[in-house]
């Protein structure tokens, strides 16, 4: 047993000659908020207290798609969306259709924690981040150079990062979003010094997405999930791990089936989701740490008390 933590920066096609301009910077967080997650579990922070903290600073980050770094809506807009569960008690909160607020996982967390609610969207959403006296900022804060360019490029192509049942209205062909832009999505989880497991996830959703779309994010029991056994966050195609349910299932298997958390989370991977849709980092009650993915790559970390520590994107390199 012991603590253990795991994040991740997204999953999807990203391609082995990532140019180093743009790998370089997210392995950088990545190993900039592990080593910041890792001394909050020294610390003996809670687990809860741990994965929020870990999602803000991912959050605050432009070169992952969560907070600052968030991808733009057909209208050139932001929606944001987070949700953080509390394993012990299976208390949770959640928020979409964020255009304002910071950091998205701490108003899911005051959700949790001081409406009778799970999940607050939209204009609502907003406004209890003002009553509740969160950091806020003119949306334009959200919008990057970078993200204004995806937008750009899908727009010209008729394209989305996902491909929808039904096109967008208008859209003659959903093509798949070029080199490095199936990368979104950002979450923690975590086990802490008194056996305590956590998860928080947080996003920007899809380049080119219809306004108002939610994703798998702030829907609990999709791609953020903790209980007694397992904590864990998704990341990748939000339509399909909605479909495969794909935080819970990993726990179902755990708690109905007997199954480890590495053969639990390997089957989900495998054979819940479509090839190419999916990836999670989870951390079991144990200490048990997995980060399976069947995407090209996912941007990913992890560290245990027993000294093991990953690093990586793709499956041919990761250990440090």
């Amino acid at each position: 047993m012991g603590w253990a933590i795991a994040l991740h920066g997204g999953a999807g096609d990203i391609p082995k000659d990532l140019p180093p301009e743009r790998r370089k910077p997210r392995e950088a967080t990545l190993r900039r908020c592990l080593e910041i997650g890792v001394a909050a579990l020294k610390a003996h922070k809670s687990a809860l207290d741990v994965v929020e903290l870990v999602v803000r600073e991912l959050e605050n980050c432009p070169h992952f798609n969560a907070g600052r770094g968030s991808v733009l809506t057909t209208d050139g807009t932001v929606e944001m969306e987070a949700s953080i569960m509390d394993g012990k008690t299976k208390n949770c909160g959640a928020v979409s259709g964020l255009t304002t607020v910071v950091n998205a996982i701490s108003l899911a967390r005051l959700v949790m924690e001081k409406t009778p609610h799970i999940y607050l969207a939209f204009d609502g959403a907003e406004a209890f981040a003002r009553e509740q006296g969160v950091e806020t900022v003119d949306s334009s804060h959200f919008i990057t150079p970078e993200n204004i360019e995806r937008l750009k490029q899908a727009r010209e192509a008729n394209r989305v990062q996902i491909d929808y049942t039904q096109p967008i209205k208008k859209a003659p062909k959903i093509a798949p979003v070029p080199e490095g832009d199936q990368i979104g999505t950002v979450g923690c989880v975590a086990i802490d010094t008194q056996g305590n497991l956590a998860t928080a996830t947080s996003t920007g959703g899809l380049v080119n997405k219809m306004v108002g779309r939610i994703g798998d994010t702030p829907i609990i029991g999709t791609g953020t999930y903790a209980n007694h056994l397992c904590a864990v966050s998704a990341t990748g195609k939000g339509e399909s791990i909605i479909r495969a349910t794909v935080g819970r299932d990993v726990a179902a298997l755990m708690e109905y089936k007997g199954l480890s958390l590495e053969d639990a989370a390997a089957y989900v991977v495998e054979e819940g989701a479509p090839k190419g849709t999916v990836g999670l980092v989870a951390v079991s009650a144990t200490g048990e740490v997995t980060m399976p993915y069947n995407t090209t790559g996912m941007f990913r970390a992890c560290a245990t008390e027993a000294g093991h520590t990953e690093l990586g994107i793709w499956s041919s390199e990761s250990n440090e």
